[in-house]
């Protein structure tokens, strides 16, 4: 195709709105066009970008034996209501009412539709185990969209859904598909990893995330350094460690005027923040919740809503938390509460003695507190979010890292949630109801195109993965509307390429040598050809690589060796990437 007949609208200057460099790339080198927040235009070479992941998507499904089927996206509000989750779901929910007042939605995701498709075609265990799949627009009204495709209202997901008979059928369908996954990312070029996860509003019990490695990732996603242990902060664990084997001090209470902060504790008492018990008083639907960890750690507040068996926790205001015990913020303590205030430990407190904590007074701590002896030992439960160099809890040997992911994927086991609410069940082998086991796998495709940008940029511009370039080959026309030769040059190659199997731009614009270079690497095509009356000259082509810094000169044949290497190494080289880092 030539550059003259595709709109490509790059621009010079980055635009005021965008913060990540994937935002600003895909801005500049007009890729997309901003209509309003969280909108988003996709241009012609925006559109070639995303239509390439989506075939790599669709053949790794249909490989895996899922279904393709397209489901509306305007969705009916009594499904949402069977389901629990209109109310549940909250404000990202857009609600709207069609002409006879009737209450619909835009879909952020179709557990429900699909679970009523089903329930309306399969009606025997001989129809199942099935899966399918789409590739279609969702909706969720953020609060704050930003960063472009990152954290837009509107984007393209691939959504899977499987049905089974049993656990065990539905563990193959989450195996395969967990497989499909990770070729997936390993054919699109993406340095990636898989961590367990938490199901989130979707419900169920097992899942896993798909995180594209990058520095500038929301998420905070932990791996061993030993083995193939990952997972998110929300699942992430370590164990405990011993129980503190001292002598038992004497309690008492020390006054601690205006000291609130666990660091000013430590201070004025002469301790590590280790040996200090902090309280958090946290609220699930108005009901107050006490938690204790040591001084050295954070909450986490999911696992915290799953170990107290509750859909959402959130922190209590200094009013609240004053009203529930008694006693000011900072100087709330485990000792001496209120009966009716439930109270849930950390494990890692369970080992503490000789520990400090608030007295429930104003201005008053308790030192030397020891379970048991000094208060009742309280149930416990993992509350705390895992820090860089923790144990691993797999394999014992290995030390726990931290780093930033972009999350592309996560398959989900819902087990029988929906089917219980909605009514899905088939008759089994003895002509009895069974209800109906579940699965669900998502990919944010429009948000891979933004994830392949963060992990592959220079100060040019973006640098595509073979498997997600918009063109394979870029070839630059020096003074072509000058040149009759150049321009039947540069003609005859786009040809020739294009014939070998090769997407190929060709670049004849009526611009300045610089500008046209500068344009090819700022939309990072992998492959630059330039044709000019002096490489014709020598009978040879000026060839680039878009990550290499100098031109090298080739024979027609050294150029199609060149490119055939280039476009089916960068593939090998990141599977090969992959599987390393899954061994460790």
């Amino acid at each position: 195709m030539r550059a003259s007949q595709i709109f490509i609208p790059t621009l010079k200057e980055t635009p005021a709105e965008a913060e990540l460099v994937s935002h600003q790339l895909l801005l500049r080198g007009g890729f997309i066009r901003r209509l309003a927040s969280g909108l988003y235009t996709w241009m012609p070479l925006g559109l070639r970008v995303l239509r390439r992941i989506e075939r790599v998507v669709r053949e790794e499904m249909d490989r895996s034996g899922a279904q393709e089927v397209l489901m509306p996206v305007v969705q009916p509000a009594e499904l949402w209501q069977e389901s629990g989750r209109w109310e549940k779901y909250g404000p990202e929910l857009l609600r709207l009412k069609d002409r006879h007042q009737r209450d619909f939605c835009l879909g952020p995701t179709h557990e429900e539709v699909i679970t009523d498709l089903a329930r309306r075609e399969i009606h025997s265990y001989r129809q199942l185990p099935v899966n399918f799949y789409q590739i279609q627009t969702k909706f969720r009204d953020e609060i704050r969209p930003r960063f472009g495709l990152m954290r837009g209202r509107e984007f393209i997901m691939k959504d899977a859904y499987s049905f089974h008979m049993d656990h065990a059928s539905l563990e193959i369908t989450y195996q395969s598909m967990y497989d499909a996954y990770q070729r997936t990312f390993t054919r699109l070029g993406l340095d990636f990893r898989a961590v367990e996860a938490d199901n989130g509003a979707i419900g169920g019990k097992r899942s896993h995330e798909f995180h594209v490695l990058a520095d500038s990732g929301e998420d905070a996603i932990v791996s061993c350094s030993h083995c193939d242990y990952a997972a998110n902060m929300e699942k992430a664990s370590s164990p405990a460690p011993a129980a503190e084997q001292e002598a038992l001090l004497e309690a008492a209470q020390v006054a601690t005027p205006g000291i609130r902060s666990v660091n000013g504790q430590a201070k004025h008492l002469g301790i590590a923040t280790s040996k200090i018990v902090k309280t958090v008083l946290v609220l699930a639907e108005d009901k107050p919740y006490l938690l204790l960890l040591r001084g050295d750690d954070s909450l986490n507040l999911i696992k915290a809503a799953h170990a107290l068996q509750v859909d959402e926790l959130r922190m209590a205001t200094p009013e609240e938390a004053e009203a529930a015990t008694g006693a000011p913020v900072g100087f709330i303590g485990p000792k001496n509460l209120p009966e009716s205030l439930p109270v849930l430990a950390d494990l890692r407190v369970l080992g503490l003695c000789n520990f400090s904590s608030g007295a429930n007074m104003a201005d008053l701590h308790w030192i030397n507190l020891n379970w048991e002896r000094d208060l009742p030992r309280p149930d416990a439960a993992d509350l705390r979010e895992v820090t860089a160099g923790d144990a691993c809890p797999h394999c014992q040997q290995g030390i726990l890292g931290i780093r930033r992911g972009i999350e592309v994927g996560h398959v989900f086991q819902l087990g029988q949630t929906y089917s219980e609410k909605m009514g899905l069940s088939v008759l089994d082998e003895s002509g009895r109801d069974a209800l109906v086991t579940m699965g669900c796998y998502g990919i944010g495709v429009s948000r891979v195109a933004a994830a392949a940008v963060e992990q592959h940029f220079d100060d040019r511009g973006i640098i595509w993965p073979a498997a997600l370039t918009p063109f394979d080959v870029g070839i630059v026309a020096i003074h072509a509307r000058k040149s009759p030769e150049v321009a039947a040059a540069a003609q005859a190659l786009h040809d020739r390429l294009e014939k070998a199997g090769y997407s190929v731009l060709l670049d004849d614009r009526d611009e300045r040598p610089g500008v046209q270079f500068a344009t090819m690497d700022l939309i990072g095509l992998p492959h630059r050809v330039v044709v000019s009356d002096k490489v014709l000259a020598q009978n040879v082509w000026e060839y680039r690589a878009r990550r290499a810094t100098e031109n090298t000169l080739l024979s027609e044949t050294e150029l199609m060796a060149q490119l055939a290497a280039g476009l089916s190494g960068a593939a090998d080289q990141e599977q090969q990437k992959h599987q390393e880092q899954a061994h460790g």
